[in-house]
């Protein structure tokens, strides 16, 4: 396991951890970047290092293709609001509370990390909204599962599974709905940007509390709250 800040990301996604030498931290802050700027289709590891002023062989040193490089950052942000959900509900008792506020992290996780300063969480929230379904929407996800990448989303889910069952212990499908509120958060946003035909919520700018309202509405009803 590569651990860092709260971080944990597990072996077998970077052939060498990117964390430990400035030319690796290089690699994950400018990806980010290229990624958010021109989209995953069309990035490459020639485009990177040309960004960087590297050679490109030294990136296939860390990362054995794009694809794990993609599915890296994606495996970071699960981590990175998995901390901000423990963060921001360490004092809260009441669950409905926690849910609220769990369910406004996966709105917006873009609160920056004074730990990691080679990471732009903005940036990568919308790498998210974009492109993450293609890091795991793949022929290898059985492959990749059974090799752990995946346990921080498992492990995300479980947290949100939780707390529903605190709320509502009967609620028969929590971690169904625990991956439903992540992914909806990201797909709403994504259908308000680009196919605005597909929600009925509006996003201007970075305004996400038509999301956010949405899926609380989404909650109570499903939970049958305040009826």
């Amino acid at each position: 396991m590569i651990i860092t800040s709260d971080i944990i990301i597990p072996d077998g996604l970077a052939l060498r951890d990117p964390l430990q030498t400035s030319l690796g931290r290089d690699i994950i802050s400018n990806s980010i970047n290229l990624i958010e700027e021109i989209g995953f289709e069309q990035f490459t590891f020639k485009k990177l290092a040309i960004k960087m002023g590297s050679n490109e062989t030294s990136l296939y040193r860390y990362f054995q293709n794009k694809h794990l490089l993609l599915l890296y950052l994606v495996v970071w942000y699960w981590n990175w609001v998995i901390y901000l959900i423990d963060y921001n509900t360490k004092n809260i008792d009441d669950p409905n509370k926690r849910l609220d506020i769990i369910i406004e992290n996966f709105v917006d996780a873009t609160k920056k990390n004074p730990k990691v300063d080679f990471v732009n969480e903005k940036k990568l929230h919308h790498i998210i909204i974009e492109e993450s379904a293609k890091a795991y929407h793949t022929k290898k996800v059985d492959k990749e599962n059974k090799e752990g990448f995946f346990k921080s989303y498992k492990k995300l889910t479980q947290k949100v599974a939780d707390v529903v069952h605190e709320i509502e212990p009967l609620f028969p499908y929590p971690h169904a709905f625990a991956s439903n509120l992540f992914e909806m958060a990201n797909n709403q946003i994504y259908f308000a940007q680009h196919l605005p035909k597909l929600t009925d919520v509006k996003v201007k700018k970075e305004d996400y509390s038509d999301v956010l309202n949405m899926l609380l509405f989404y909650k109570d009803r499903m939970l049958n709250l305040n009826q």
